[in-house]
C-alpha cells in the first residue's frame, strides 16, 4: 500500500525493532505495508503529529504555492489531510491510494462529493495524458522498490509544463543518525514495525541514494526544479517544545518539486 504520510502520529511513532536490509532485486516488491489493518490508528495520531501535521504537509503546500483552480492528484492521499490543505486553497482535487480503508477514512472526513479512487501506483493510473496541473505525493515513493514505472505515469497525466511535488524519507536520515547501512549507494529494502494499540505491524521500505533519486526524475523525463529540507511551522514550538528542537535542527524528510517541460521552451 503506497500511503501519504509514513510517519504515524504523536504516541504512535514507528518502532525500529529490526532492520533487514536486501540488495535491489527486479523480482516483485514484498507484500507489507498493510494499511488497512491499523488505518483508524494512523489517521487518528498522524492528523495532528509534529512531523507530518507541522512539517510533512505544510511543507507540500507551501511548494505547491496558489493551487487556486489548478488540478491536482494528490498520489498516496490516506485519510485526506493534505488533499482537504489544497482543496480549502482553491484546489481542483482528486485523490488515490491502494487502501480503501484509508479511502473510507477519508471519505468521511472530505464529504460524498470528493473524488477518490482506489488505485495502486505500481500499476498504470486510470487517468488521460496531460489530465493535471500537478501532482502531489507526500512520503509515498520510499515504499517503491522502482521508481521508474510510477515516475513515467505521474509524467503521463501531468500537463505540458506540470509540476510534482514530492517527500521522501530524507536519504541521509538512517545513513547518518539511526542505524547506519553498510552501503549508502545500494538501493535496499528494509523492515521496521509500526506500533499502534499494543499491536505490531510490519512495515517495508527502499532506501536509495539522493543521486539515484535526481537520476529517477531526470530519466523519467521531469526537469528538477527544486530540492527543500524545510524547517517546521514554527506554530509547533509551542504544542511540541522538545520535538519541535529535534526536527528544527536535524534532517527528517527531503522534498522535490520536479517539472514537465513545456513544449514551448
Amino acid at each position: 500500500m503506497f500511503c501519504a504520510e509514513s510517519s504515524p502520529g504523536r504516541g504512535f511513532r514507528p518502532t525500529l525493532n529490526r532492520v533487514t536490509e536486501t540488495p535491489a532485486r527486479p523480482a516483485k516488491q514484498v507484500e507489507a505495508n498493510d494499511y488497512d489493518s491499523f488505518a483508524e490508528g494512523y489517521a487518528a495520531g498522524a492528523e495532528n503529529d509534529i512531523m507530518t501535521a507541522y512539517l510533512a504537509r505544510p511543507a507540500i503546500v507551501d511548494l505547491a504555492g496558489d493551487v487556486s483552480g489548478r488540478r491536482i492528484l494528490d498520489a498516496g492521499c490516506g485519510s485526506g489531510p493534505l488533499f482537504a490543505a489544497l482543496r480549502d486553497r482553491g484546489g481542483i482535487v482528486t485523490g488515490i491510494d491502494s487502501s480503501a480503508g484509508m479511502l473510507a477514512l477519508a471519505r468521511r472526513e472530505l464529504g460524498e462529493e470528493a473524488d477518490l479512487r482506489v488505485a495502486d501506483l505500481g500499476d498504470p493510473l486510470p487517468f488521460g495524458d496531460g489530465e493535471f496541473d500537478d501532482v502531489v505525493s507526500s512520503l509515498v515513493l520510499h515504499y517503491l522498490e522502482d521508481w521508474g514505472p510510477t515516475l513515467a505515469e505521474l509524467r503521463r497525466v501531468l500537463r505540458s509544463g506540470g509540476r510534482l511535488i514530492a517527500s521522501v524519507q530524507h536519504p541521509f536520515v538512517d545513513y547518518a543518525i539511526q542505524d547506519p547501512r553498510p552501503d549508502y549507494f545500494a538501493t535496499a529494502s528494509y523492515t521496521t514495525e509500526w506500533t499502534f494499540d499494543g499491536q505490531s505491524f510490519p512495515m517495508l521500505f527502499w532506501r536509495r541514494p539522493l543521486h539515484a533519486m535526481t537520476d529517477a526524475f531526470t530519466t523519467a523525463g521531469f526537469r528538477l526544479a527544486a530540492i527543500s529540507e524545510p524547517q517546521p511551522d514554527p506554530a509547533a514550538r509551542e504544542l511540541f517544545p522538545a520535538e519541535f528542537h529535534d526536527l528544527s535542527t536535524r534532517i527528517s524528510f527531503l522534498f522535490f518539486v520536479v517539472e514537465v517541460p513545456d513544449r514551448r521552451d
